[in-house]
């Protein structure tokens, strides 16, 4: 990266921690690890506008090594996307359009637990929403385990701390074990 796209890249953080301070945010986590991934999840991102009331917050593309997945599994492609859901929104019903999303993205029922997929869309957080229903668990019960998800996250959220949680998104990062390979692969468009 070159210093002049390390400085736009760290203003550009700057700023969208500042509109994830100000809003009530739900966070999704986008991955892809078949076809076009990277293409697939920045398509994804563009699609997620429609559940915003205010312009998306996008993180970098992401790649990362497969985490619990079968063998044969390519890495994925990671990213993580900050929305101000529109006021009569609730946790379920914006679940409901990310499934949606990712069958209209091709992604078929799971025979193998995480097989190899097009799209994959989890809500991470909705605001302080807490749920645990066996639909939704928020926050996403294992987002503070995954770097996969976190190295993306603090790009767009470093000081959200997430419901739960002693520590900001940052500082989880910053503790967990470097035993997953997570290389940076572009800035969003």
């Amino acid at each position: 990266m070159s210093p002049l796209s390390k400085r736009r890249h760290v203003g550009a953080v700057k700023k969208n921690q500042a509109m994830a301070e100000e809003l009530k945010m739900a966070f999704v986590a986008l991955g892809s690890n078949l076809d076009d991934s990277s293409q697939l999840v920045l398509d994804a991102m563009t699609r997620l506008q429609i559940f915003s009331d205010t312009q998306i917050l996008k993180s970098s593309l992401w790649q990362t090594s497969p985490v619990n997945c079968p063998p044969y599994s390519r890495k994925f492609v990671n990213a993580v996307a900050g929305l101000e859901p529109r006021a009569d929104e609730t946790p379920e019903s914006l679940l409901a359009k990310l499934q949606a999303l990712e069958k209209e993205f091709g992604r078929e029922a799971k025979e193998i637990p995480n097989a190899p997929r097009r799209l994959d869309l989890d809500l991470i957080a909705f605001g302080n929403e807490v749920r645990a229903t066996p639909e939704l668990t928020l926050p996403h019960p294992r987002a503070h385990l995954r770097r996969f998800l976190l190295q993306p996250l603090s790009e767009i959220a470093p000081d959200l701390v997430l419901p739960g949680q002693a520590k900001s998104v940052l500082d989880i990062l910053c503790d967990l074990p470097e035993a997953e390979a997570v290389v940076w692969l572009s800035s969003p468009i």
